[in-house]
């Protein structure tokens, strides 16, 4: 079969003058080059090209991922790919355009140590994912936290450090700058038993839960005056979505909950040893990271082509404009997410006629650069998994009705300045409804005295690895100061998609 550039493509005005198109060249290394197909993709990706549907990086991303699995495609009614997708299908019903594994990047032979703490209660999916990681051409580091399982490229509680300037999207996650947020109040924690009623009404009027669910009003939305969000295109595009989504808490295991926090004499500055009221949030970037998260992974995908084993774990180079776009949007979701929960404490705060005593709160599905204790300049990715470094203060929660506590890093270097984000799924959540009863987790709530609004089997405690034990296995990671107990928890309606 020639591979000659003979079918027309269609010229576009791109930056600075140049002509842009998306060439034959550019869809033959994708494998396609039967002449009738190559036709049709030419035709569909340069006219989304000349009528700025797409830029040209997102239609090739978007191309890669068809041909890798067409099914997605053709189902979506209305699609832009969804005739391709068709083709696709029906050409390899007939034996024709079978997927050709591309790769340009090999896996490094030897498989490099990595710690695990917990290794007694992680699952073997999560160590294999982990082995895969540590092969990356780039991987210079890697541990696996205690409550590790498997997720999606890198598993969740994995912690791996690359060369400092490659960046890998799945590997920070879908939800961008998952976080944790805690406000103590001056009261007493009796006051989750005494003022039940009130609480359960904050969190009704000031939180708000669901995929497509936007707030009511701002307490503080000066963010979007931020220059960032015209920095890109993309981000552009994502300006609405995130403004109207500006303290909200999305779906899966996100929550606001009301609490007692527990804390010993003289280990948060200015707080003294007490039982206290307490608001703790869990959520990320909402649609905003996640429309990131999908239009990078793509391109990345795209740019990067690494074995099937690996194929998730695809880089972009910091060095280039797509790595830099990415960067640029990743930490602008984390100020977002922060704002996200500083919305929801602040409203709560306002309504409740207290201003906290203090304020915790972390990332954990992000990367950082950093330097690993022999100097050498790392980017470090950590997805679901707390930064630990020296004195750093940070939040590990359990379940609905399980403990949760603020640490403080010891600063550990083989963990790569790290611990785990919470306790880790032990079953899947199609599991979780297959296999639980609702009557057990019932009486569970009952005997915590948890009082519960929305959520479901999937995020049962039981669904959860026992958070005492793996706080154990990570006593050399970080110390434990204060003990929160959820009370009364919010969360997303049953049968809302999880998001996280």
């Amino acid at each position: 079969m020639s591979t000659q550039d003979n079918t027309q493509t269609i010229p576009l005005q791109g930056a600075g003058g140049q002509k842009e198109k998306i060439s034959n060249n550019n869809l033959q290394a994708l494998g396609i080059t039967e002449p009738e197909v190559l036709a049709n993709f030419s035709r569909v990706a340069n006219g989304l090209l000349k009528h700025n549907v797409m830029s040209k990086a997102e239609i090739l991303a978007n191309l890669e991922a068809l041909i890798d699995d067409p099914m997605p495609y053709a189902m979506k009614k209305g699609g832009k790919f969804k005739n391709l997708a068709e083709d696709v299908i029906a050409l390899r019903k007939e034996g024709k355009f079978v997927k050709q594994q591309r790769t340009n990047f090999k896996l490094k032979e030897e498989i490099a140590q990595f710690p695990t703490w917990g290794i007694e209660n992680i699952e073997v999916g999560a160590l294999a994912q982990m082995r895969t990681a540590i092969q990356l051409p780039i991987a210079v580091a890697g541990a696996l936290m205690p409550d590790a399982h498997q997720g999606y490229g890198l598993p969740i509680g994995g912690v791996l450090a690359t060369t400092a300037n490659t960046i890998i999207p799945f590997a920070v996650g879908v939800d961008i700058a998952c976080r944790m947020c805690l406000s103590i109040f001056d009261m007493p924690a009796e006051a989750v038993d005494t003022e039940n009623d009130l609480l359960k009404k904050l969190l009704l009027d000031n939180s708000y839960f669901g995929i497509g669910v936007s707030t009511k009003s701002y307490f503080d939305s000066s963010l979007f005056d931020s220059p960032t969000w015209n920095e890109t295109k993309v981000i552009r595009s994502l300006k609405d979505k995130a403004y109207a989504q500006l303290g909200t808490s999305g779906t899966g295991n996100h929550f606001v909950e009301w609490g007692e926090l527990n804390i010993a004499d003289g280990v948060l500055h200015g707080i003294p040893a007490g039982r206290y009221l307490a608001l703790l949030s869990h959520s990320g970037s909402r649609g905003f990271g996640g429309s990131v998260a999908d239009h990078y992974s793509k391109i990345a995908m795209t740019k990067t082509k690494l074995p099937a084993e690996a194929k998730h774990l695809a880089w972009l180079d910091l060095d280039k404009d797509e790595g830099q776009e990415y960067w640029i949007a990743m930490n602008l979701a984390g100020e977002y997410a922060s704002a996200n929960h500083h919305e929801i404490h602040n409203k709560i705060a306002r309504a409740l006629g207290q201003q906290p005593l203090t304020r915790i709160e972390n990332h954990h599905n992000f990367a950082w650069k950093e330097q690993l204790a022999d100097g050498s300049e790392v980017m470090v990715h950590r997805k679901g998994a707390t930064p630990a470094g020296e004195g750093v203060l940070g939040i590990i929660p359990g379940s609905m009705s399980t403990p949760g506590f603020v640490v403080r890093g010891k600063g550990d270097a083989t963990s790569i300045n790290s611990a785990s984000h919470g306790a880790g799924r032990t079953m899947s959540r199609s599991a979780a409804f297959k296999t639980l009863d609702r009557q057990v987790i019932a009486a569970n709530l009952v005997d915590k005295r948890i009082t519960l609004m929305g959520s479901d089997m999937d995020e049962a405690p039981m669904a959860y690895k026992d958070i005492h034990k793996v706080m154990a296995a990570q006593r050399d990671l970080v110390d434990v100061l204060a003990e929160f107990h959820p009370r009364i928890v919010r969360m997303a309606n049953p049968k809302e998609k999880p998001e996280d």
